[in-house]
């Protein structure tokens, strides 16, 4: 398929890598607000370059696009590519509320292309693993989560996009909070309850958070619990998983984050110490390639894609109750019910 990449950042050029590892499909357009950056990866990739993103979209040639632009421009870009024929892969978050992923669903609906969430996290190999031992009930009835995600920012990092709330729509809970709502979600199910707090601790970025802590439950009673940060100094993702029989314990994401590990304990019938295995992935980060992978296969075959413009939606949700009961003092407050029905399905 031909492929335009709209947004020339460093999650751009991930995915660019993405493509030329599977040599699948042909990059055609690359395009950036600067030129400079356009020019750059397309000359390093040889393909054509525009600070246009409308021409992108509206060119017949290409048959996806994919957004990795900064937040405000994620829905124009995405409506635009859908309404004229594109499937769309759309960087997290899906917009910056529920408004913007709402729009973006219902385009992809009614012009039957695909939508997809950049949610990587679900292709890293431990997380995979994780959810496989989960959803097979090797690790029992699961019962909670509870996770920590977070690094320190760097110098000037207060005066970035992420520190503008026009272009960001939000602080760290829309930043790399979503990826491990994405998570629980995954495992668990739908959230019908969340207690959230967001605050400012240190860097000066307005009313927009640096560190934010939830608490989400499901109907049936599991539990979730995240604290996500932009002060945490040095990386690190944690994520465990607890069933009735054991637990699968996944830390790390590679580079700057420590090496990816997955440990799975069983718990014995005489209780004592557990029985653990430990599994370690060197290596590069596969999951982008493991993501492109899979989108184009629910391309292939007009299914849906994991990690979906509906699951963008969802924790677009979940997002705007952290918010909506942070403002309320943490207190506990429903979730928008997210309805699955009609779920997307595009038209080879």
């Amino acid at each position: 398929m031909n492929v335009a990449i709209v947004g020339c950042g460093s999650i751009g050029y991930k995915r660019v890598a993405a493509l030329h590892a599977l040599g699948e499909d042909r990059l055609l357009v690359v395009a950036d607000t600067i030129a400079e950056r356009a020019m750059k990866l397309a000359t390093a990739t040889g393909s054509r370059w525009s600070t246009e993103w409308k021409n992108v979209v509206e060119d017949d040639q290409i048959d996806i696009v994919v957004v990795s632009t900064t937040n405000q421009y994620l829905c124009p870009i995405t409506v635009g590519a859908l309404h004229n024929g594109k499937h769309v892969l759309c960087e997290k978050p899906l917009g910056r509320n529920v408004a913007e992923a709402s729009q973006m669903v219902e385009t992809a609906r009614s012009s039957h292309r695909l939508l997809k969430t950049g949610f990587n996290h679900r292709h890293h190999p431990a997380i995979r693993t994780a959810h496989s031992a989960a959803a097979s009930g090797e690790l029992g009835t699961l019962m909670f989560i509870r996770s920590i995600y977070g690094h320190g920012g760097r110098l000037g990092y207060e005066k970035e996009w992420r520190g503008d709330r026009i272009q960001a729509g939000g602080g760290e809970m829309l930043d790399q909070g979503v990826h491990v709502l994405d998570l629980c979600r995954w495992f668990l199910g739908e959230f019908s309850q969340v207690s959230g707090i967001t605050r400012r601790y240190f860097w000066q970025i307005g009313s927009l958070e640096d560190n934010a802590f939830a608490l989400l439950q499901t109907s049936g009673g599991k539990v979730a619990s995240l604290h996500t940060s932009w002060t945490q100094w040095k990386n690190r993702f944690s994520f465990e998983i607890f069933g009735e029989a054991g637990y699968a314990r996944v830390e790390g994401l590679g580079g700057s984050y420590g090496d990816e590990t997955l440990t799975v304990g069983k718990r014995r019938s005489e209780f004592g110490a557990p029985v653990e295995e430990r599994f370690v992935y060197h290596g590069e980060d596969e999951s982008w390639k493991e993501e492109w992978r899979e989108f184009k296969k629910a391309i292939e075959c007009g299914t849906v894609p994991l990690g979906s413009g509906e699951d963008g939606l969802a924790i677009a949700q979940l997002v705007e109750a952290i918010y909506r009961s942070s403002s309320a003092g943490g207190t506990s407050v429903p979730v928008t019910s997210h309805h699955t029905e009609g779920s997307i399905t595009c038209q080879k």
